[in-house]
């Protein structure tokens, strides 16, 4: 591969840790980015082009892949719950933002693109553990947006040649996240104002948290690896943690016992359990996480106390 690599979104919490390993292993980087989320300073000391832009403008789009021939499709609004308080923004930037990338993917004859999809809210209510064999029920407009552009990868890959490949991604964490507003942004933030953690249910709704470093290998390894071709990809830690385990493990690697809990009313559109089964990347791509959620937790924590950017 000769080419550079671009990867929209590049100066958000994902894309400022696989532009770091991406240079590590040599690769030229571009990064695309509107800023409308992300932080530059993320990426201020890296060795990478940096072009200002949004996913559905084409035409800026289009200059910024002179030079590309892959991409990681990484840009998105949102998460669940913002979905469902704004489904026009999020289908908007989801999914007619991702259609706009195809195109011009295919206009400039980029070799391969990796998409950023979900697994748990694109699946939906589903007996854990899930795999790439699992049918997709999405049960909130953020979920149905993933999916709606994941089938638009395919077929634009069965249309026009375009090598796409959908990573599912778990429950994300680790450096870089200090303006996310995820469930573990929000444990930690509450930690540190000592307020009570919030949780909404009874605490036994459960999800798959992977940390950002082993998240970001596997994307490296299915976009570099030229043998994995239109794939749909599951990149999780295979473990089931509920709510409440996770809010014990947090305030257990704070050092605040006894921190207290208060619990409200189950959210529309949130999934009430979710974990992955990740055998398919291990078996195509080599995949296996090496962080263990205490480990990777441990971590986080004391990156957000050390970051001068966090707002906590």
């Amino acid at each position: 591969m000769s080419g550079k690599i671009l990867v929209t979104g590049g100066c958000g919490f994902v894309g400022a840790n696989l532009v770091r390993m991406l240079l590590d292993k040599g690769q030229q980087v571009v990064v695309y980015d509107n800023l409308s989320k992300g932080n530059r300073d993320y990426i201020a000391s890296l060795d990478v082009e940096f072009r200002l832009g949004d996913i559905r403008d084409a035409d800026t789009l289009s200059s910024a892949l002179a030079g590309v021939d892959r991409i990681v499709h990484l840009a998105a609004f949102g998460n669940v719950v913002e979905s469902v308080e704004d489904p026009e923004t999020n289908f908007d930037i989801n999914v007619c933002g991702t259609f706009t990338v195809l195109n011009q993917a295919i206009k400039n004859g980029i070799e391969k693109l990796v998409f950023s999809s979900t697994g748990g809210a694109l699946i939906g209510n589903a007996v854990p553990p899930v795999n790439e064999q699992s049918l997709p029920k999405p049960i909130s407009p953020y979920g149905a947006g993933k999916l709606c552009a994941e089938a638009y990868c395919h077929a634009y890959s069965q249309s026009y040649g375009l090598n796409t490949v959908c990573t599912r991604f778990a429950n994300v964490y680790g450096p870089f996240s200090d303006h996310k507003t995820g469930v573990i942004n929000q444990f930690f933030r509450r930690i540190t104002r000592n307020e009570p953690l919030v949780i909404y249910g009874n605490g036994s709704s459960t999800r798959d948290y992977i940390h950002v470093a082993d998240l970001c290998n596997g994307i490296t390894k299915a976009l570099l690896q030229d043998k994995v071709r239109n794939e749909v990809i599951h990149l999780a830690s295979g473990r089931e943690t509920s709510l409440q385990e996770l809010a014990n493990i947090m305030i257990s690697v704070s050092g605040k016992t006894d921190h207290p809990i208060e619990f409200r009313e189950k959210r529309v559109g949130e999934v009430d359990r979710n974990f992955a089964n990740y055998a398919h990347a291990r078996e195509i791509l080599g995949f296996e996480p090496h962080y263990t959620l205490e480990k990777g937790l441990e971590e986080t924590w004391a990156w957000l106390g050390k970051s001068s950017r966090n707002k906590y």
